[in-house]
């Protein structure tokens, strides 16, 4: 990935204008988290990837942004359980697999279930009763056939998200994020990541972390240069009680983002299951200061 020098980058307004069409024009809608939400549908951001990678700067994430791609790496090695997210060093889990949460899906304590991100992502149910590593077989698929138009990854297993009278989920949450499709064009990789309900105060910011980082893991084990992401969010929304510190983040300047790269081990990876969040780097990170304690509804 190819950074233009910092002073050349354009600062980039496109997640607080995604903030304020929420708060200006979203539909305020009840939610089973508790408080209302404002509500817009199909938001989208496009990021040139010369001009700097998506860590937002309307507030600081320096103190954490590692995290998310830490989160990632457990998904892609399947982690279902808070111990083994623990072992990649993500930590947020805890209250989507608490005691109450799990007992009513009918899971062990701590434990997501097999229909979660990691389920999904290392082992998709096949027909035939076996499991398909969906990221092994997208770098496989880059490879040999960089010019196809499925290169494709999906969170969802349909039958593990049923909901409904006399229906028991095997997840204790439906995944919010990781359909993901690459495509090689004039031989740059774009990613575009569909995300099918989003947070976006707190969670869209680490989703963007980490899917773009997914580029950057793309471009090490496949040779072909990441050029472009991009984020679709189908349901964007904004709780009610996160409001206020919308509010500081809306008045904030824009400002240039930064370059997020591969450290000199992350250079020797060559296999996805074996990238870890210490393996990237950030520089030319200059934001507005942290926000604390803006609300997060499991």
């Amino acid at each position: 990935m190819r950074y233009r020098p910092f002073d050349e980058r354009e600062p980039d307004s496109q997640y607080r204008r995604l903030l304020g069409r929420i708060a200006a024009d979203g539909i305020p809608v009840p939610t089973r988290q508790g408080p209302k939400a404002l509500t817009l549908m199909q938001q989208t951001m496009h990021f040139e990837l010369a001009n700097g990678f998506p860590v937002i700067t309307e507030r600081s994430m320096k103190s954490f942004w590692r995290k998310p791609i830490a989160e990632l790496c457990a998904f892609i090695n399947g982690a279902t359980t808070l111990d083994e997210f623990a072992t990649f060093g993500c930590d947020w889990w805890g209250p989507w697999a608490t005691p109450e949460k799990t007992a009513k899906r009918g899971l062990p304590p701590g434990d997501l279930g097999p229909g979660s991100y990691g389920g999904a992502f290392r082992r998709f149910p096949t027909a035939d009763g076996g499991e398909f590593d969906q990221f092994q077989h997208l770098v496989e698929q880059l490879g040999e056939l960089p010019g196809d138009r499925t290169h494709f990854v999906s969170p969802w297993i349909p039958q593990y998200q049923v909901r409904g009278a006399g229906k028991t989920p095997r997840t204790t949450i439906a995944p919010c994020h990781g359909w993901v499709h690459v495509r090689v064009l004039d031989g740059g990789l774009h990613l575009h990541m569909f995300q099918r309900s989003g947070d976006v105060p707190v969670g869209v910011p680490a989703n963007m972390v980490q899917y773009a980082a997914l580029a950057l893991m793309l471009e090490q084990l496949t040779g072909i240069e990441a050029v472009a992401y991009y984020h679709t969010i189908s349901d964007a929304h904004i709780y009610d009680d996160q409001l206020e510190h919308v509010k500081v983040m809306l008045g904030r300047a824009d400002r240039r983002l930064p370059a997020v790269t591969l450290t000199e081990a992350g250079q020797q990876v060559t296999d996805i299951h074996d990238f870890r969040a210490e393996h990237f780097q950030i520089a030319d990170y200059e934001p507005h200061p942290f926000i604390g304690g803006i609300p997060v509804s499991p």
